[in-house]
C-alpha cells in the first residue's frame, strides 16, 4: 500500500442507474458491483454533463463542461490543445491508457495547422483523449470496413469467427431456428443469443485486455489510470448465451410514463415524442422484447466484472487500486414515452457512481451512501488528486470528490448543468431550427430541474412532489412556480457567465498581471508624492527608461 495508488476507472455505456441491484432494481441481480459499492461509496445524485455518448465522455475527460470544451455531438471533434485528465497526470509522472470506447473524434485540421503528425507521440494522444490507446473499440460499425482503432475483429477471425464484419456478423448478430443470421440492429432480434460464445463477445475481451494492461503494467512499477470502457449494454441490443433468456416480460418493470406526456403541448417535447426512436420504444411489444436484452447485457456485464476484480486480488492489485464504476449517460427503454437517450429526465441524464478507496483514509465511509449533488467532471479532479497531481482550477472545471470519500469537509455543489445540441435531429428538422438555435440546458438543484429550451418556453419538474417528472411546471402560471422558474434562469445564466475558458490563467500569470508598477508601468499616478504615499517605495527605485 503506497500513497498514490493506481485507479482502475471503468464505464458502462448507456447504462441507467437504476438497472443495477444496489440502486433498487427488483429483479437485476449484480452482486460484483454491489460488492464494490459496500467497501466503497455510493453516490445517488450524479449527473453527465450530455446526455449523449460523445459530448459527456468529453467532459469527463477533460473535467470541464460542453460549452467548456466545444464537443456538443458525437463526431464534433476536440479541439487540438484541450487539455485532457491524459494530460494532468502524465505531466505527474502516471501512466494513463484507454481499454475500450472513447467515441474521440480527432481535430485533425487543428493538427494539420499546426504540423502535428497524427502518428507522433504528440499526436495520438491528441486524437485519443489523452489516453495511451492500449486497445481502443468505439464498436458501432455494421457495414463499414475493419476499424483501424480495434483488434477485436481480427480477434474474431483468429477465433474462427471469420467474415468482412465480425464484429457485425458475429458479436451483433443472432441465428434463429433456421441458421439464418439476423442483425441486431433490428429490435425484433433483440432476444437471439449473439451469434458468439460469451467467451469471445466483446465484454468478455475488453475485460481480457484490461487484465493484459495490468499484468504489463505491474512490470512497468509506474502509477496508472485505465480506462475500462465498455460499449454494452449500448445497442444494438443483443447478448450471448445464457444471458439471453435470462429474463422475460416478468421481469420488466412498468414504464413511467402519463398520458398528460403524450398530449404535450410544447413543441420541443412533441418533437421528440414524434422522432422515430421514440415512436418506437413507446410501444409495449418492444420494450416487452428489448428490455430483457438489455438486462441480460448488464447481468453479463457484472459477472465479467467479478471476474476482473477476483483476478485483480489473486494478484494483488485490489489493495493499491481505487476502483470508480459509472456509465456516460442512461437509457429512457420507452419510460416518458421515449427510446434512447438526448434529454433530461432522470433515466436518462442521472447515472451510477461506486467509488471504492482501499487506502485506510476511505475506512470511515464504507458501504456508505451520498445523497450529494455530483457531476461527472468531478471525477478528473478526484483521480488528479488520487495520482498525487496538482489542482488546476484554471483547467478542470469539477470539484474533487475526495472529502466524500474521506469522510471530511470540503465538497458541495449547489447545482448540476447538462447540456444538448439537437441540430441534426428529427427533432430540429421538424421545428425547422436553424443550428444555432437547436440546444437545451439544463440545471438542476436537488429539487428543481430547469430545462431552457432555445425559441421555446422552459420545461420544469419538482422532483419533491413529482419524483417520477410526469407534470411539466413550465407553463404553469402558479407566482411559485413562475418565481422558481426565474430563479434557475438566472442561475444558468450565472454559470454561463463564468470564466470557462481561461485555461492559461496560472497562478503564475495572476501574479504577473499585479505587478504592473513594480515593473515601471505607472498607471494613474499625478506625481511622484502619490505613487510613494500608495506603494510605500521611493520613486527613484523605479529607474524609470532614460533616467541617468
Amino acid at each position: 500500500m503506497t500513497d498514490r495508488p493506481n485507479v482502475l476507472w471503468i464505464m458502462a455505456d448507456q447504462l441507467r442507474f437504476d438497472y443495477l441491484g444496489c440502486y433498487g432494481h427488483p429483479h437485476l441481480h449484480t452482486p460484483h458491483i454491489d460488492a464494490l459499492a459496500a467497501r466503497g461509496v455510493r453516490f445517488t445524485n450524479t449527473y453527465v454533463q450530455s446526455p449523449v455518448c460523445g459530448p459527456s465522455r468529453m467532459s469527463a475527460y477533460t473535467g470541464r463542461y460542453v460549452r467548456s470544451h466545444g464537443s456538443t455531438w458525437n463526431g464534433m471533434p476536440l479541439r487540438i490543445g484541450e487539455p485532457t485528465l491524459g494530460d494532468h497526470l502524465r505531466a505527474s509522472g502516471a501512466r494513463v491508457v484507454l481499454v475500450g470506447k472513447t467515441h474521440m473524434t480527432a481535430d485533425a485540421e487543428g493538427m494539420a495547422w499546426l504540423g502535428i503528425d497524427p502518428a507522433s507521440e504528440i499526436g495520438v494522444r491528441a486524437s485519443e483523449c489523452g489516453f495511451e490507446p492500449f486497445e481502443r473499440d468505439d464498436g458501432l460499425h455494421p457495414d463499414s470496413p475493419r476499424q483501424h482503432w480495434s483488434a477485436y475483429d481480427d480477434y474474431l477471425v483468429a477465433q474462427g469467427f471469420s467474415s468482412d464484419n465480425p464484429w457485425g456478423n458475429f458479436a451483433n448478430s443472432g441465428l434463429n431456428d433456421d441458421g439464418d443470421r439476423l442483425s441486431a440492429w433490428l429490435l425484433k432480434n433483440s432476444r437471439l443469443a449473439a451469434n458468439v460464445p460469451e467467451e469471445h463477445s466483446e465484454t468478455a475481451y475488453m475485460t481480457n485486455r484490461a487484465m493484459d494492461f495490468m499484468t504489463e503494467a505491474m512490470a512497468d512499477g509506474r502509477p496508472w489510470l485505465c480506462h475500462l470502457s465498455y460499449i454494452k449494454p449500448h445497442w444494438p441490443y443483443i447478448v450471448p448465451a445464457p444471458y439471453h433468456d435470462m429474463y422475460d416480460e416478468t421481469h420488466i418493470v412498468p414504464p413511467v410514463r402519463s398520458q398528460a406526456e403524450r398530449d404535450t403541448d410544447h413543441p420541443l417535447m412533441q418533437a421528440y415524442l414524434d422522432a422515430r426512436v421514440c415512436q418506437s420504444f413507446a410501444r409495449d411489444h418492444v420494450r416487452d422484447h428489448v428490455i430483457p436484452a438489455y438486462m441480460g447485457l448488464i447481468k453479463q456485464l457484472d459477472d465479467n466484472l467479478g471476474r476482473l476484480f477476483a483476478w485483480m486480488d489473486a494478484n494483488g492489485l485490489s489493495r493499491n487500486t481505487v476502483v470508480a464504476f459509472t456509465s456516460d449517460h442512461g437509457d429512457y427503454m420507452g419510460d416518458h414515452w421515449m427510446g434512447d437517450k438526448d434529454f433530461y429526465h432522470q433515466m436518462a441524464v442521472k447515472v451510477p457512481l461506486v467509488i471504492a478507496d482501499p487506502r485506510p483514509q476511505a475506512d470511515v465511509t464504507r458501504g456508505k451512501v451520498s445523497d450529494a449533488l455530483v457531476e461527472m467532471i468531478d471525477l478528473a479532479p478526484t483521480f488528479m488528486t488520487t495520482l498525487g497531481c496538482p489542482p488546476k482550477p484554471q483547467v478542470v472545471e469539477g470539484r474533487d470528490l475526495t472529502p466524500l470519500l474521506h469522510g471530511t469537509d470540503g465538497f458541495s455543489r449547489r447545482y448540476a448543468i447538462s447540456e444538448h445540441d439537437y441540430h441534426w435531429s428529427e427533432m430540429a428538422a421538424a421545428l425547422g431550427q436553424p443550428q444555432e438555435d437547436a440546444h437545451t440546458k439544463m440545471i438542476f438543484d436537488g429539487r428543481w430541474k430547469y430545462i431552457r429550451c432555445e425559441g421555446f418556453r422552459p420545461v420544469l419538474f419538482d422532483l419533491e412532489t413529482d419524483p417520477d417528472e410526469l407534470v411539466d411546471l413550465g407553463g404553469s402560471d402558479s407566482e411559485d412556480h413562475i418565481q422558481v422558474r426565474a430563479r434557475m434562469e438566472r442561475a444558468l445564466l450565472n454559470w454561463a457567465m463564468r470564466h470557462h475558458s481561461r485555461i492559461t490563467a496560472t497562478p503564475a500569470v495572476l501574479a504577473r498581471q499585479k505587478i504592473a508598477a513594480e515593473s515601471g508601468i505607472l498607471i494613474g499616478f499625478w506625481d511622484e508624492a502619490e505613487y510613494e504615499a500608495a506603494t510605500g517605495k521611493p520613486f527613484d527605485s523605479l529607474a524609470p527608461a532614460g533616467r541617468p
